[in-house]
């Protein structure tokens, strides 16, 4: 009897109580965050313990001299005590003392070793003091940020300090990393495609379309140059040829537009007053709700091909975006461009557009292939010598 009496009661609060669903939702939200911040806490925790190890290693290194035997020893000695523990390999040791040399004890600037001061240095004082002066400088505004070492994982952060040594670069990587939620193959390929170097050089008018925020994040988006080198021609080409190659090789194509992208199809038919129009490639970023409009040409830039494109940013917002989606933008990718006419040409546009060059990779022509010595030819020529 007591069983359905709870039963009863359970099923008039669902019943009557309105708000039920909602309270639950906020419930279960504060309990996810209150589980992300744990996993946080718990990262932090463990990259301060191997700065504090490295730390260890390399004033006992620096004070006794031992060698690579050390930490082997040292290896045996602390899985036999932690069983459960696999971080104090020999090779995860050394990446410690890396990592305690790379930053500061509060992991979030890099150090920045100090020159001592020589006759040299004061001779240079006297004779050319502004050039001492320019270089403390520089070298303040080199590393004048923060470093957010502490949001990123263990193997994100050797990935860095590994594979990227400009330190702006690795702040750009470690920021990209961890608001588009980089796995640590992701960034390798994002470090090895050169993902920094291509951002912020596309000519736009994000800043004049877009909230503050927004153009940033757009910004950070996009590229200049796109590299397509899983595409090659020997012969003439235009941007169908491109367009039918990028869908062929479509998981590559994604890894080079970065994070969040989904291919929404190529040719991608709208209809406006009547008239069927053709989108050369259609894509949606899941991180920034919006859609990304892409007009290939096989030309460099001409004015007129951003009223095309700021046309179908335009029938895209109308007709596709919906509750939740952002401004479309539109993404011209061109053999080549000069900044001064895009920029021009950007000017009055209402649209956010950007500009951008596209890449392809080298073919050799089939006559000079052709001339290329086979390796049976190489292998009889090193025989005969």
């Amino acid at each position: 009897m007591a069983k359905d009496n709870n039963i009863q009661v359970t099923g008039n609060l669902t019943d009557n109580f309105r708000g039920y669903a909602v309270l639950l939702r906020k419930i279960k939200h504060r309990v996810l965050i209150a589980q992300q911040r744990a996993i946080y806490a718990a990262n932090e925790e463990m990259l301060r313990m191997y700065w504090d190890v490295g730390e260890m290693l390399q004033q006992s290194q620096d004070a006794d001299g031992w060698g690579k035997k050390t930490l082997q020893r040292l290896a045996v000695d602390l899985k036999n005590d932690y069983t459960d523990i696999k971080g104090f390999s020999v090779r995860n040791m050394q990446y410690m003392m890396q990592f305690f040399n790379e930053y500061n004890q509060e992991l979030t600037m890099v150090k920045v070793a100090t020159a001592p001061i020589t006759k040299s240095l004061i001779s240079q004082l006297e004779n050319n003091p502004e050039s001492i002066t320019k270089s403390l400088v520089s070298q303040i505004g080199e590393y004048n940020f923060t470093l957010p070492v502490k949001h990123l994982d263990w193997t994100h952060n050797l990935v860095l300090i590994k594979q990227v040594k400009n330190i702006r670069a690795r702040y750009w990587y470690m920021v990209q990393s961890i608001t588009n939620h980089w796995t640590t193959r992701y960034l390798q390929e994002a470090i090895k495609l050169d993902d920094y170097g291509k951002h912020g050089a596309l000519a736009n008018n994000f800043t004049e379309t877009l909230p503050a925020p927004e153009a940033g994040d757009v910004k950070s988006m996009l590229k200049d140059p796109y590299i397509f080198d899983m595409l090659t021609f020997t012969e003439q080409y235009n941007e169908r040829d491109v367009e039918i190659g990028l869908v062929n090789h479509v998981e590559k194509f994604l890894v080079e537009m970065g994070a969040g992208f989904a291919f929404m199809g190529r040719q991608y038919h709208i209809e406006v007053s009547g008239d069927d129009y053709y989108i050369d490639i259609l894509m949606y970023n899941a991180f920034l709700h919006r859609y990304l409009v892409i007009e290939l040409k096989d030309t460099e830039f001409m004015p007129e091909y951003i009223g095309k494109l700021n046309f179908y940013c335009s029938a895209v917002d109308d007709i596709l975006c919906r509750e939740g989606d952002n401004r479309t933008i539109g993404l011209l990718l061109c053999k080549s461009k000069d900044r001064i006419k895009a920029e021009y040409a950007l000017c009055d546009i209402q649209k956010p557009i950007g500009i951008s060059d596209y890449e392809l990779g080298q073919a050799l022509p089939k006559d000079f292939r052709g001339s290329l010595p086979t390796i049976e030819e190489i292998e009889k020529e090193l025989e005969t010598k």
